[in-house]
Formats: C-alpha cells, sequence, structure tokens
C-alpha cells in the first residue's frame, strides 16, 4: 500500500500540475535517507533548474520524466505521500523533502513510516528498472494466452506470485486478495494448474478490481492521499479484504478464513474459492 490504483492516482492528480513546471532548489528535512540515490547533495544538484516534462507510472513508481533525460523515480512504499501545494500550507512532522517550484508551489514528500525512497535514475537505470518489473496488469499486450503461458511456467502459489513485482507489476495485498475472490481462485492454487479459461478468469478479475480501484481515487485504508491531497473512496467497494476471519462470505454466507502466504494476511472464502482444483 500504494498499490498501482493509488500510485495512478497521485500521478494522473499530478500531471497537470506539475508538467512542465521548473525545480527551482531542493529543501530536506532531518531525514536524508528518503533519498535512496544518488546523495542527497547530488541529487539536489542534478535536479535544480530542471523541468518536469511528464510523469509516467511503472508498476508502482512513480516516474517524473526531467529535460536533462534523467527521472526521479518515486517509490512511495507503505505510507509515502507526494503532492503538490503552496508554501504556507502546514507542512506536518513526517515531511522529509520539497522540490520547490520556480513558480512559486512545492511538490512535498512525506512518509510516516519512512520506508519510501526517491532515486534519480539515467536513461540506462531506468532500463534497468523497467526490466526488473513484470508486465503490467492493464497493458493489452499482456493476453490471455500470454498470461496463461507466465502461470503455467511457475509452481508457486498463486497469491505470492501475484504480489512478485517481476512477474507482475503493480499488485499488492489488497488487490491480490480481491482478484482471487472475484475469480473464485484459492491463494494458495499452484500457479501451473490454472487451466487456460481459469487464467482469462483471473486476469479479468484483476483488470476489473484494477479499473475500479483507480475509477474511485484508489483505496484509504488510512493514510493514502492523492497528489492533491484527497482520500479515495474504494475502501466502501472491497470485497473480501476488509473482513476478519468468521465474517459471512459477501457471496455465499459462508465463513471467512484468514492465513499466512508469503508473510501476508490473506483472506478467502473456502467455499467459493476451493484448494482442489477441478
Amino acid at each position: 500500500m500504494p498499490e498501482l490504483p493509488e500510485v495512478e492516482n497521485v500521478r494522473r492528480s499530478l500531471m497537470w500540475a506539475v508538467a512542465g513546471a521548473t525545480i527551482a532548489a531542493v529543501r530536506l528535512g532531518a531525514f536524508t535517507g528518503c533519498i535512496a540515490a544518488p546523495s542527497p547533495a547530488e541529487f539536489a544538484a542534478r535536479v535544480t533548474g530542471r523541468r518536469i516534462v511528464e510523469l509516467r507510472r511503472r508498476g508502482k513508481y512513480l516516474l517524473l520524466a526531467l529535460d536533462s533525460g534523467e527521472t526521479i523515480a518515486v517509490h512511495l512504499r507503505m505510507t509515502g505521500e507526494l503532492t503538490v501545494t503552496w508554501p504556507d500550507a502546514s507542512a506536518g512532522r513526517h515531511h522529509h523533502l520539497t522540490l520547490a517550484l520556480a513558480d512559486g508551489r512545492e511538490i512535498r514528500f512525506s512518509d510516516t513510516r519512512k520506508f519510501g525512497r526517491l532515486r534519480l535514475l539515467t536513461p540506462a537505470e531506468l532500463a534497468a528498472l523497467d526490466r526488473a518489473l513484470g508486465p503490467e496488469p492493464l497493458d493489452e499486450r499482456l493476453t490471455p494466452d500470454r498470461f496463461a503461458a507466465m502461470l503455467a511456467a511457475r509452481s508457486r502459489a498463486v497469491k505470492p506470485l501475484l504480489l512478485d513485482q517481476s512477474f507482475l507489476a503493480g499488485i499488492g495485498n489488497i488487490y491480490a486478495d480481491e482478484a482471487l475472490f472475484l475469480a473464485q481462485l484459492h491463494p494458495l492454487r499452484p500457479a501451473n494448474s490454472f487451466s487456460p479459461s481459469e487464467a482469462a478468469r483471473l486476469l479479468e478479475a484483476i483488470r476489473a478490481v484494477l479499473r475500479g480501484a483507480i475509477a474511485r481515487g484508489g483505496t484509504t485504508l488510512r493514510d493514502y492521499r492523492d497528489g492533491l491531497g484527497r482520500p479515495g473512496s474504494n475502501q466502501h467497494y472491497l470485497q473480501i479484504y476488509h473482513l476478519d476471519a468468521g465474517d459471512p462470505c459477501p457471496r455465499c454466507g459462508e465463513p471467512i478464513a484468514r492465513l499466512v502466504v508469503g508473510q501476508r494476511g490473506t483472506r478467502f472464502c473456502p467455499r467459493c474459492q476451493p484448494l482442489a482444483t477441478p
């Protein structure tokens, strides 16, 4: 958290606000570790005076392309926020970095848990990041046949596989649980046990939950806000992620089960999502 829909909404909310803006200065708070690479001083020197030409997203990364050819890659991790505001707005005690823009506005990075990171990437480093990530789940080039082949080549349980960013980019715990529930597939099913029709059903479910969450501004369970400070509303539409063990399944009424898969809490319905393959 934030996952693909949240990062996409940050991108969309910031795109028209900061595309074309020039970074006039970089100001850091006490936690300089939010800049992973290069050093904070070198980061500031290389981005100051540069114009933001485009905002893109790759998986869970927000990418601010600069006119120098380099890219600021922002990984929000659990509680990171990237917002645009005016200098007189209250910053808060978890505010760690400011990109002061030439028109007087500020892009601020805040992070309660201090897990989020910013990196300044050369074109070669950006290409390496792209290669390290799996395909985008909403990319039309990811066909049902290609997805079925990807699953058939893996013997891991499907839930941790969906969380593996080198397999598929952008999905986290919330949307993996939601998609598996919608597709009626057990989180521990080996990926290579899926039939082509089940693989197609899972891909369709992944896309449905992601598109729905994007349309609703993302899921705000606690900290998430978009680039203008607005919470999402998708939390009101979750089917299973928000439920506790023993709560009734919204589809069949069977008690929901909870287990830990890949060190992540996982909710599923034993009746709607049977482990046994057909």
